[in-house]
């Protein structure tokens, strides 16, 4: 049985979430870092990227709409960076900024609160001719992009994030290869992974100046357990818990990075790094935890960080990540009682990826997502139980309200709680929508 919205506090909110580059199509966009990426073959699947993508930059009224019916309170969303600095810097494209004006202004309009984040993944190409994250000067850069929008949507928005996900931005694109930059590179991953989260600091910085609040970044965890009992797994799995869960975590929360991470990473930082560890941890009003899946580790030869993943012995989804919530209210205990203590925590994205397939129905298309219905449900019920023993859980956001560019894997992974046809652009309300709209509806005393 699904909780409802009467089985949470008082006050608790619930939301859906994009991003841009996924949902709104590039028009009148300068170039990014994920637009060269796409265009280099063999880097996504079926070749795809991101010129269309769901249309939101003409339909976002539309979507808007599909957020308000639903009775969710929080619409998250991110900004692109090119989009309103073509060139990374200098002088802003009024029509980039007159978009989050329009986009933000109808979010208020119908009721909904905007959360926004500044940067989810896609550096304008400029920046990226520079060396993009592995070049100081793009934290700083990103401190004017932060400035700006603040001066321009202060007023109005309920809250902002800094960075959405840095590990991945960091590791997936410089280390493993398989997001933009495309590198496979541990000097420039070290670089990366402080230059963001220094863009982070800086980034705050910029907010608090500009006189904002609400201000947080949204982090993403998966916790890691010991695959089997051979030798160094259990090594490994603390190295990989290092670098995945607590390099980001340590440097915002407590101003540290951890050590088993340093082992790795230590030789190829910037000179002085240690000196930029006091803006990485000023203090934040919230933290975003993003939370999708676990992770089984065991020990791989070779050099650092000498992990490598193996499936777990629980049901997948279609993004073959094993579903389980009975992790959940142990990692929000764990961040909350080791790092963050009182301060607000929102669980910024959850939800699952399943080949969706439209039906006729009596009344047009339908698609019935169980599979999601149930993963959400149980996911649900983890936020109550952690909320239960203390945790200071404030929200849950559902990712994503539709189907969109899922960055490497095109349009073939299909997470939305919308179904859109890409060709014709429809947007279709899965069955899971309509659960979550009813589950939304109870306000019981």
């Amino acid at each position: 049985m699904t909780p409802t919205r009467a089985d949470f506090p008082p006050g608790f909110l619930f939301g859906t979430a994009t991003s841009a580059y996924q949902i709104e199509g590039t028009g009148g966009a300068g170039p990014c870092h994920w637009d060269s990426f796409a265009a280099t073959p063999g880097n996504v699947a079926g070749a795809a990227d991101g010129r269309r993508a769901c249309g939101h930059l003409d339909r976002y009224a539309e979507d808007l709409d599909l957020v308000a019916a639903a009775g969710f309170d929080i619409y998250r969303f991110s900004t692109s960076w090119a989009r309103v600095l073509p060139e990374g810097a200098g002088a802003p494209d009024p029509e980039g900024l007159d978009f989050y004006d329009r986009l933000v202004d109808a979010t208020l309009a119908r009721g909904l609160k905007p959360a926004l984040t500044l940067y989810h993944w896609e550096l304008p190409s400029p920046l990226a001719d520079r060396g993009g994250w592995t070049n100081r000067d793009t934290a700083l850069r990103f401190g004017d992009f932060a400035a700006l929008m603040a001066e321009r949507l202060g007023d109005r928005v309920w809250s902002w994030a800094t960075l959405n996900e840095p590990w991945c931005a960091a590791w997936l694109g410089h280390f493993a290869g398989v997001h933009a930059p495309g590198l496979r590179d541990i000097r420039a991953t070290a670089r990366a992974m402080h230059h963001l989260a220094l863009g982070h600091g800086v980034g705050l910085a910029a907010l608090r100046a500009g006189g904002v609040g609400q201000i947080g970044i949204v982090l993403n965890f998966e916790p890691a357990f010991p695959a089997d009992r051979g030798e160094g797994v259990r090594a490994a799995t603390l190295r990989y818990d290092a670098v995945f869960n607590r390099f980001f975590l340590g440097g915002v929360a407590r101003g540290a990075y951890p050590e088993l991470a340093l082992e790795g990473l230590g030789p190829h930082l910037p000179r002085g790094w240690q000196a930029d560890l006091d803006a990485i941890g000023a203090p934040i009003d919230w933290l975003g935890v993003n939370y999708y899946t676990v992770k089984r580790i065991t020990h791989a030869p070779g050099p650092w960080p000498n992990w490598a993943e193996v499936p777990g012995p629980g049901r997948k989804t279609d993004m073959g990540w094993e579903i389980a919530p009975m992790a959940l209210p142990d990692l929000l205990r764990w961040i909350s009682g080791s790092h963050t203590g009182d301060l607000p925590l929102y669980v910024t994205e959850n939800g699952m990826a399943a080949p969706d397939t439209p039906v006729a129905g009596e009344t047009g298309p339908e698609i019935h997502d169980e599979d999601r219905i149930a993963f959400l449900s149980s996911h649900l019920a983890a936020a109550r139980e952690a909320i239960a023993e203390g945790v200071p859980l404030k929200g849950y956001i559902v990712w994503s309200l539709l189907d969109n560019f899922e960055w490497a894997f095109g349009y073939g992974k299909r997470f939305g709680l919308v179904h859109v046809d890409f060709e014709s652009l429809q947007r279709t309300p899965k069955a899971s929508y309509h659960a979550l709209k009813r589950m939304l509806e109870d306000r019981r005393p």
